[in-house]
């Protein structure tokens, strides 16, 4: 071979080499974001869950991407959800609702996924326990329908005048009942009178808040669901329209002008299955990852809402409050 025609190869094939790297670089891996709300409300939990995944080195656009699956409170819409996601080819499903992780769990035995769930995963069949996981399933409970009996407690410490308790359900979430078992035996030893109210639709949270307008002296416990964390701002304005005492399970509906919230600390939660997606991202299995179990709790109380209710806080209940909003 003549030395003009050697240097010309070697020149073409050092041009042909930045193209071959880049095509064999790996694709970069694929998160599935799968919830059975709507993005909205969701926005500070979001921030939170790419909190967690960044405090593990992973971060959205840079060395991972993010797909996003909302059902907007349409439950039977989450299998087909899980469906794209899975044709996707994503590496784990971070599966944060419990009828997400439902979904994800009936969808999927292979691909690993992170729940976030309210209510106890052992029962629900997501692991076979909380420190061996097995299965293809981990993430965090963070204990929420468990609390109904203290919210009551709450509850009728504010208003002590309160001659009936109601508890506003969606019946399509997996821990409804445990939520109700919950409520009923606190209210049966504080003889109280527990009224339930159903809803899945808006016009039926409308239908309920008619319902409760009728009983004298009413006041109300919105169950854990992320049906009613979807619409926050609405059942918070029909609260203060029928001028109803009412307690929820998420800050953030005190933060909207509420009267009160007792519920474990969501964004923590959130933030723990973003450390556990980003873990698995890197190669860690979802059976040697125990499950978690949120410890921190919050409880808020907005004075304003409070005046407009025409309630006095007891002194006693201010002290114990993680959060005053004036």
């Amino acid at each position: 071979m003549r030395r003009r025609d050697f240097i010309a190869l070697v020149g073409n094939a050092a041009a042909a080499w930045p193209l071959a790297a880049r095509a064999q670089q790996p694709a970069m891996p694929v998160i599935g974001f799968l919830n059975s709300a709507s993005p909205d409300e969701f926005a500070p939990l979001l921030a939170a869950f790419r909190q967690g995944l960044k405090e593990v080195g992973t971060i959205e656009d840079q060395n991972a991407t993010i797909e996003y699956r909302w059902a907007e409170g349409q439950y039977d819409r989450l299998p087909a959800l899980v469906a794209d996601l899975i044709h996707r080819k994503v590496t784990v499903i971070a599966a944060t609702s419990t009828p997400a992780a439902r979904a994800a769990k009936a969808a999927t035995e292979t691909i690993p996924i992170v729940f976030t769930t309210a209510d106890d995963p052992i029962q629900l069949g997501f692991v076979a326990s909380l420190n061996r996981p097995e299965g293809n399933m981990t993430g965090v409970s963070n204990l929420l329908v468990s609390l109904g009996s203290k919210q009551l407690g709450l509850l009728r410490e504010l208003a002590p005048g309160t001659a009936a308790i109601a508890v506003l359900v969606n019946p399509n979430f997996p821990g409804t009942e445990r939520q109700l078992k919950d409520v009923e035996a606190a209210a049966g030893t504080l003889g109280v009178q527990l009224k339930v109210l159903r809803a899945v639709t808006e016009p039926e949270i409308d239908a309920a808040f008619a319902s409760m307008a009728q009983l004298t002296g009413a006041a109300l416990i919105v169950a854990a669901d992320p049906f009613f964390i979807g619409h926050r701002d609405y059942i918070v304005a029909l609260a203060a329209r029928h001028s109803i005492p009412a307690i929820y399970s998420v800050r953030n509906f005190a933060v909207a002008g509420g009267l009160m919230s007792y519920g474990t600390d969501f964004a923590d939660s959130y933030r723990q299955a973003g450390i556990y997606t980003g873990r698995i991202v890197k190669g860690e299995r979802p059976a040697n990852l125990p499950v978690q179990q949120s410890t921190k709790f919050e409880f808020v109380i907005n004075l304003k809402a409070a005046k407009a209710l025409g309630l006095t806080v007891p002194p006693s209940l201010l002290a114990r409050a993680d959060e005053v909003i004036e």
